[in-house]
């Protein structure tokens, strides 16, 4: 029977904490990821295989699912093509200051997010971010900047009872 690594049972054990404090508390405590920095926010329940290739800057928030690819193995493939040796190709991946990664997001290797950069749900960043910026889409590219969403978000600043978003949802959906 094959051994489990270190690696393997941190990740098997932040599968498992259902709860994200605790898991964030985890995360920080056992030294994951390179770097973390202060206001980290982890949601996702699964840890990249290559988890030491990320760095975390102060005041991230990365939402449920976001799954960072730090390598890929399609070397795998390519050398029973015939053609001469390929290798595992692995890359890092910061993210800066004041970001927030929406959920569903994919983030790919060698990518830096610039600070105060906002990552709509369900996008792939497969380049770096400029500072300063909202992206959205497959591949993500830019659609707004940072500043104009919290101006935006600023505008409404109070917390709906569900009676009330209910209602303000059946009132968008009547136009």
């Amino acid at each position: 029977m094959k051994s489990w690594t270190k690696h393997q049972l941190h990740r098997l054990r932040i599968a498992m904490i259902l709860n994200s404090d605790k898991r964030n508390h985890y995360i920080i405590k056992h030294k994951i990821f390179r770097e973390v920095g202060n206001h980290f926010f982890f949601q996702p329940r699964f840890i990249p295989s290559d988890p030491q290739l990320i760095k975390f800057h102060n005041n991230v928030v990365v939402t449920s699912n976001v799954t960072f690819v730090t390598h890929d193995i399609f070397h795998l493939g390519l050398r029973h093509l015939g053609q001469g040796d390929f290798c595992y190709q692995a890359g890092c991946i910061e993210v800066m200051d004041n970001v927030f990664i929406g959920c569903n997001s994919t983030i790919l290797p060698n990518v830096r997010i610039g600070p105060n950069v906002i990552v709509a749900a369900g996008s792939v960043v497969t380049k770096d971010i400029p500072s300063g910026v909202v992206v959205a889409g497959v591949p993500a590219k830019v659609i707004g900047t940072f500043d104009e969403y919290v101006k935006k978000r600023g505008q409404n600043n109070r917390i709906y009872s569900v009676e009330e978003l209910w209602e303000k949802f059946d009132q968008t959906k009547q136009k």
